[in-house]
């Protein structure tokens, strides 16, 4: 089903095409604001109030104000004007003040991923901020699609993995499932929450040699959901069982939430 894509400015909805806002706004001049994306299942959508409390802690770590009272009604006029499909809502919030909604189709992604190691320093300042700045992030995906792998892994120059570049990491190595904590820099991927909850995880801090062993791994996001990994840095992985636990739990959330028999 095609998606007819809507934005709603500061409460004013139209076609996103059509939508404007002042250029001489710093969320463009310095990407200075922060954003949220929520998967739409029905036109409904998933862990809203999670990603708004996000939004909110993200907005306070760099003294934005997040405008919560006013974007929650606002939201639901966009909801409401964009009807059942399945979809995905941007949410941003900008230093210029500006509060922005827009409903996108969803983007494909493959059944499986290959990912490439690319150096990345996280800046402290905004550790846990999810921020317009992904300036760095997004040339990570490009350095490693210009190696010919998909997406990439960004890794601390100290060698200790932290997470894709709008995804957590996942993998079992001895028999254990594993990721990086949050203490190595990475979101509060709220996928990576629901995981963690519903299976025994070990987080801690490690090397990309101990990736390099695993006997399989997956990716976790909002819109990927869960994500098979069929290689890092060109070694092979297979699909295994914990990713297809890892599956099941998220796709019962997904269920509980929806109010629907998980797999219906």
């Amino acid at each position: 089903m095609a998606i007819h894509e809507l934005a709603s400015i500061d409460g004013t909805i139209a076609p996103t095409a059509q939508a404007q806002i002042p250029v001489k706004d710093d969320g463009l001049y310095r990407g200075d604001g922060v954003f949220e994306v929520i998967r739409l299942y029905g036109g409904r959508p998933f862990a809203l109030a999670e990603h708004l409390e996000r939004l909110e802690r993200s907005a306070a770590a760099i003294d934005l104000p997040a405008q919560r009272a006013e974007l929650e009604p606002e939201i639901d006029a966009l909801l409401e004007a964009h009807g059942d499909a399945d979809a995905q809502l941007r949410l941003v919030v900008t230093r210029g003040g500006r509060r922005i909604a827009l409903i996108e189709p969803l983007v494909e992604h493959l059944p499986a991923v290959r990912l490439a190691s690319v150096p990345y320093t996280p800046t402290l300042i905004l550790n846990g901020v999810k921020s317009l700045s992904y300036g760095a992030n997004m040339h990570a995906t490009r350095i490693a699609k210009g190696g010919g792998a998909d997406e990439a892994l960004l890794v601390r120059p100290d060698e200790i993995v932290l997470e894709a570049p709008t995804s957590t990491i996942f993998w079992v190595a001895d028999g254990e499932l594993r990721t990086p904590a949050l203490s190595t820099g990475i979101l509060d991927s709220i996928t990576r929450r629901i995981v963690v909850a519903a299976l025994p995880v070990t987080e801690d801090e490690y090397p990309v040699s101990d990736l390099l062993g695993a006997s399989e791994a997956f990716l976790a996001s909002t819109v990927r959901e869960i994500q098979t990994i069929s290689a890092v840095d060109r070694m092979a992985l297979e699909a295994g069982p914990r990713t297809a636990e890892a599956r099941e739990a998220f796709a019962s959330a997904i269920a509980e939430a929806m109010g629907s028999p998980a797999g219906a």
